[in-house]
């Protein structure tokens, strides 16, 4: 079989409900960002006498706008008028999604694993999505949906996902996971409880079914901390210097909405796949690889270029 054989295009029913489902899935994504916004309230009240308009935050806070005037209740009227308009949008797209979603399932769009989407949605919940970047093989969904095909199964099967964490950002991340006041393995078992790190692979967490997170990184540099530990909590990952994290860090970013075989979707950051590719080559050629991960190495950067010269020639 020929790389060109491991390549099968979804039918033009399938293409149609993906574009679809992905209007309507990046629609949401846009009136969700709007609707933040606008989250919390504006009210008036009476401060020693004088009408004030208050922004009363969604966490608690509340700040004085100024007191009754022709520019307050115009900024008042706004507010209003803009908050019920965007919570309203996202009501209606997320009844869209819903259906989109079954849709997907009904035409057998979907093939990434539930567990993968699942996770990348609840890492982009908790707002810390964009310091993960998706590689290795799980890379290869969002080339494949982005070409409107399918990849051989001989060169996706795979029970573990490898998020690639970018150390550049560290300080950012751990802002944020403190103001969650949660560790990263607390993320991963707000999808499955059944998530553990294992006890001698601090970089890995396994869950009932046997499917394995890997947390990875960039060599160490003058700047980063090593070992480094997710979280302050004592069972969160460590996550693991891989050889080409340095390559992985600093490639060109692709982004694409994938389905998972539920219908549901999520939007996956990854390389771009002729990074990828070039990546995985180089990984097939070091002698130090593992020998049954190096033909699977050459062959799925093989694939991807083939992939986007047949499919997606504008990346190149």
């Amino acid at each position: 079989m020929t790389v060109a054989d491991m390549l099968f295009e979804l039918s033009e029913g399938q293409k149609r409900q993906y574009i679809d489902a992905e209007t309507v899935f990046m629609a949401l994504s846009q009136a969700k960002k709007a609707a933040a916004e606008v989250r919390g309230s504006m009210f008036w009240r009476d401060l020693k006498g004088i009408r004030t308009l208050i922004r009363s935050a969604a966490a608690g806070g509340q700040k004085s706008l100024g007191a009754h005037s022709e520019a307050t209740q115009k900024l008042f009227d706004s507010f209003m008028l803009r908050k019920i308009s965007v919570e309203a949008r996202v009501k209606a797209l997320k009844a869209q999604l819903a259906t989109q979603q079954r849709l997907n399932r009904a035409h057998r769009v979907g093939r990434v694993p539930n567990i993968v989407v699942d996770v990348i949605n609840a890492l982009k919940k908790a707002g810390v999505d964009a310091h993960f970047l998706v590689v290795g093989t799980h890379a290869l969904y969002a080339f494949e949906a982005a070409a409107g095909v399918r990849i051989a199964e001989q060169a996706m099967a795979t029970r573990d996902v490898d998020m690639l964490f970018d150390t550049r950002k560290r300080l950012a991340f751990f802002t944020a996971m403190q103001k969650l006041d949660s560790s990263l393995i607390g993320l991963l078992r707000k999808v499955d409880a059944s998530f553990e790190v294992v006890e001698d692979q601090h970089y890995t967490a396994r869950n009932n079914d046997g499917f394995e997170v890997d947390v990875i990184r960039r060599p160490a540099t003058e700047i980063d901390p090593h070992p480094l530990r997710m979280s302050d909590a004592e069972d969160d990952f460590w996550a693991a210097q891989v050889s080409m994290g340095e390559k992985l860090v600093s490639a060109r970013r692709f982004e694409q909405v994938v389905v998972a075989t539920s219908g549901a979707m999520a939007l996956m950051r990854t390389v771009h796949p002729l990074d990828f590719a070039r990546i995985k080559m180089t990984l097939s050629q070091e002698a130090d690889r593992e020998p049954n991960k190096r033909g699977k190495d050459a062959l799925q950067a093989e694939i991807v270029q083939a992939l986007v010269a047949n499919y997606l020639p504008h990346l190149q």
